[in-house]
């Protein structure tokens, strides 16, 4: 699986870069239902097709965009963007996690409702590796209005190191390990979706039981812990962020009853929503319509 996405990166380096035009996304603005939000850094680029894109503009809010083959998008730590997935494209995408770099490559018809092709496959990040540097300023970057040539720079290089460390992984771990952090990958990207541990074994083609005995062995966790852990971070998020209702926040975060997201997330913290979000804001902004 290594080798598709190496390739990828090479066809990238050489063939894309420099990059027509590098599309940045952004944190501000309230992100739209069921857009992709996580809190690390991702970076978009399509191979063919049209990739049509709802993002955050600071001088025009929000907007659609139409990336095509030769350009990027960059979503820098808690941006957001919403895919229309409308039209025929190919997308890899660059998940740079604090402990795992993951990678995706989606294709999409536009007459079919479901992506006719999905490959993925992840690594372990390395801690203090240049990467982390490059990623760092290209967040800095993405608040400057005078990006080019910088933007180019810093992706070509970006994409250099991920291929590096894509051609060194497989001596350095066994299958389990990039299994298991390739799973959790999936979890931070889809935890708003109603995902079970049946579901996520069908989508990497194993047994439950199986998928069960990996994250004990690797995450020293239940499978079920983890995905509550995803999901009240990113409710912790919210609720400091938005003035969403509670019945927003949960339904965003992937539960369909609020009254079991409250249990839930005081369970997990101590607190109830209304109780974390009062304490996380301002006086002022704290009398919030439940």
């Amino acid at each position: 699986m290594s080798l598709i996405f190496t390739q990828l990166l090479i066809d990238a380096i050489n063939e894309q870069a420099p990059f027509e035009q590098v599309w940045f996304a952004s944190e501000q603005g309230v992100p739209p239902s069921f857009s992709y939000q996580v809190n690390f850094p991702r970076l978009e680029l399509v191979f063919s097709g049209e990739y049509v894109n709802q993002v955050w503009d600071k001088e025009q809010g929000s907007q659609e965009i139409r990336i095509l083959p030769g350009q990027a998008l960059y979503i820098p730590p808690n941006g957001w963007n919403k895919p229309q997935w409308t039209t025929d494209c190919s997308v890899l995408s660059l998940l740079f996690g604090k402990r795992q770099l993951g990678f995706s490559l989606v294709s999409k018809r536009r007459e079919e409702p479901d992506f006719f092709d999905v490959q993925k496959h992840s690594i372990m990040a390395r801690a203090g590796h240049v990467t982390e540097h490059i990623l760092a300023a290209l967040n800095v970057l993405t608040e400057d209005p005078d990006r080019s040539p910088t933007d180019n720079h810093l992706l070509l290089a970006l994409l250099t190191s991920a291929q590096q460390l894509l051609g060194t992984s497989a001596t350095e771990r066994p299958r389990g390990a990039d299994l298991f952090h390739g799973i959790c990958i999936y979890i931070q990207e889809n935890f708003h979706r109603p995902i079970s541990r049946d579901s996520i074994a069908h989508r990497f083609n194993l047994s439950a039981s199986h998928l069960s005995h990996l994250f004990r062995e690797q995450g020293h966790m239940r499978l079920a812990d983890y995905i509550s852990w995803v999901r009240i971070d990113r409710a912790k998020f919210m609720l400091k962020k938005y003035r969403f209702r509670l019945e927003e926040v949960a339904n965003r975060c992937g539960y369909g009853d609020v009254n079991y997201f409250c249990r839930v997330f005081k369970q997990k913290t101590g607190l109830t929503p209304t109780q974390y979000r009062d304490l996380s804001q301002p006086q002022e902004s704290a009398s919030l319509v439940e």
